[in-house]
């Protein structure tokens, strides 16, 4: 009943948005083929020179796949993967050739853009999704300079006629663009044309409205976004910050709502921060891009010490004296939201000076298809799983998931949160019912960090519901380890000794329980997944309804403490 609900209310968006009685609708608004460019977007994402020699020899390496053109164009290749194609059809690898800067680049630029207009090739469909097509119209206007300079007047003609062609179709198709990110680019997308492109005065307006209805909608109050995603913030800051220059350079003020969600999401990109300036990896939260989260913070004019309780994103952060604590404490998003979400409530990250110990198993960026389902369970996340099962059940069959993939359909719906303080401690307690109706168990988590960072007490307690007892069931914590710690097996079943990288160790102890060292994966390395370690702690409920563990550092680092300075971030 909810994914038909959710059907029907995409149906009837997707017929407002094309009916003719609202003057700005954008499936009405006309867009004319402009006689020019006004300007050109700024390009945020760094380009690398040594990939366009790549593209030139005719090898494209896209998403963990390569394809060898073998005098063909890239657009009659059958695509190795679906990301490959996605990636190919956005044309965001011009800025590679961009940042070569030779005449043979560019000319090879507008070959294989000229290719593209002739015929978009075997994957058409794909180049016509609305999150395919808006990435392709916001890497042409912002590569146009390069791409035109010294083009003759016919092929000048034929990308202008391209670039209304693409903006038409994609001004109708936005409004069924998936939620949450699509959406939000699709329009970003329309609002750069509507303000780059001559004569488009009214697809601006449109594009204007329609894309702060959305920034209000999704960059929640305390600037996380609808999807829970911290990597949502990196893209999306990457596209609205161009966006704020475009309308200074047409001399027009940048819409209150586009201010106020960037001014909103900057202290969240600091929130999401470990010691090593990486993501913490929930939601689909793959490698962090060093040189991308760098270029954003540049903006950040605030630059002060990250927020500790985003109750709205459902995210808590704890940090005493380098050691830092993310915790997901917050229910799944919204259906329409929740394609890539994952099972993650009460999971949390760990990290100390500039290296994480507690991560979860985060997203690979290569073989997502591969990985996703496996990556979305529970048992992929640093907390507890109740019968071998995760705390969301996802869409995986049927017609439905062909129409809209795989959203999360039921999960946990009340997750309270306390926050407190305690002689310089701070305390966190939430609870989740994720479980409550498969099992009729609810799991509730407790973080206490001491206040010189050298200690994480932790509890997972588990009860009935009101009116319930407890059936009997199997439950495992699970605690996923980054691949560069070393673990070390103690005499006591209790305890497990973490080495952290510079000699920093610490303790890993759960009393009156047997700590089990089990292999695990690290799907966020930034060149694939990788093999790890987790701990493991199993029981069985009613008979145990309570179990503490404890990290404590056991031996110092000789290295300075805090955030890495210069060098690589991130991993």
């Amino acid at each position: 009943m909810r994914l038909a609900a959710f059907l029907a209310g995409r149906t009837v968006r997707s017929l407002l948005s094309r009916t003719p009685a609202a003057p700005l609708t954008l499936g009405r608004v006309a867009v004319p083929v402009p006689e020019r460019l006004l300007i050109a977007p700024q390009d945020l994402r760094t380009g690398d020179a040594t990939r366009a020699s790549e593209i030139y020899a005719g090898r494209f390496a896209f998403s963990g796949k390569i394809a060898m053109l073998e005098g063909r164009t890239p657009f009659e290749l059958e695509p190795p993967s679906e990301e490959w194609a996605e990636t190919l059809h956005g044309f965001g690898w011009l800025r590679h050739l961009r940042a070569a800067g030779t005449t043979i680049a560019r000319a090879n630029a507008r070959a294989l853009v000229g290719d593209w207009m002739r015929d978009p090739g075997y994957a058409r469909a794909i180049a016509q999704r609305p999150d395919v097509a808006a990435r392709r119209i916001i890497s042409w206007l912002t590569q146009a300079p390069f791409v035109l300079q010294d083009a003759d007047h016919d092929f000048y003609r034929r990308f202008m006629r391209s670039v209304a062609r693409q903006v038409r179709h994609l001004r109708r198709a936005a409004g069924d663009a998936p939620d949450g990110y699509p959406r939000l680019i699709s329009l970003i997308a329309l609002a750069f044309a509507g303000l780059c492109m001559s004569d488009q005065t009214r697809l601006m307006r449109a594009a204007q409205k329609r894309l702060m209805e959305e920034l209000d909608r999704q960059i929640l109050p305390d600037g996380g976004p609808l999807t829970r995603s911290p990597g949502m913030l990196i893209a999306l800051l990457l596209d609205l910050l161009p966006l704020r220059h475009a309308y200074a350079a047409r001399n027009q003020p940048a819409p209150p709502p586009l201010m106020n969600a960037i001014d909103r999401m900057m202290p969240m990109l600091r929130f999401f921060r470990h010691g090593d300036g990486a993501f913490a990896l929930f939601h689909g939260m793959s490698h962090t891009a060093a040189d991308q989260l760098a270029t954003i913070l540049a903006y950040d004019d605030a630059r002060g010490v990250p927020v500790a309780n985003a109750p709205h994103a459902g995210f808590q952060r704890l940090e005493a004296h380098g050691t830092v604590v993310i915790a997901d404490t917050g229910a799944p998003p919204p259906l329409s939201a929740s394609d890539e979400a994952h099972a993650s409530c009460l999971s949390f990250e760990m990290s100390s000076g500039r290296h994480r110990i507690i991560v979860n198993c985060g997203m690979t960026e290569v073989n997502r298809d591969r990985w996703r389902q496996v990556a979305r369970a529970t048992a992929a996340h640093s907390t507890v799983v109740v019968g071998d099962t995760s705390s969301c059940r996802f869409l995986q069959v049927g017609s439905f998931a062909r129409t809209v993939g795989a959203p999360i359909i039921s999960g946990p719906r009340d997750v309270p949160v306390q926050r407190g303080g305690r002689e310089g401690a701070v305390l966190v307690r939430a609870r989740h019912d994720g479980y409550a109706e498969p099992f009729g168990v609810l799991h509730q988590r407790s973080w206490r960090l001491a206040a010189d960072g050298a200690r994480l007490d932790g509890e997972d307690q588990f009860s009935a519901p009101p009116g319930a007892t407890l059936r009997a069931v199997p439950f495992c914590a699970r605690f996923h380890l980054h691949p560069a710690i070393e673990v070390e097996r103690l005499e006591d079943a209790a305890t497990v000794l973490l080495t952290v990288p510079g000699g920093e160790a610490w303790a890993f102890v759960a009393p009156n329980q047997t700590v089990a060292v089990e292999e695990s994966v690290y799907l966020a390395a930034p060149d694939g997944p990788r093999r790890s370690l987790q701990l493991s702690i199993t029981g069985a409920l009613p008979e145990t309804t309570r179990i503490l563990w404890t990290l404590v550092r056991t031996r110092e680092s000789d290295a300075p403490r805090g955030y890495a300075r210069g060098g690589r971030r991130g991993g």
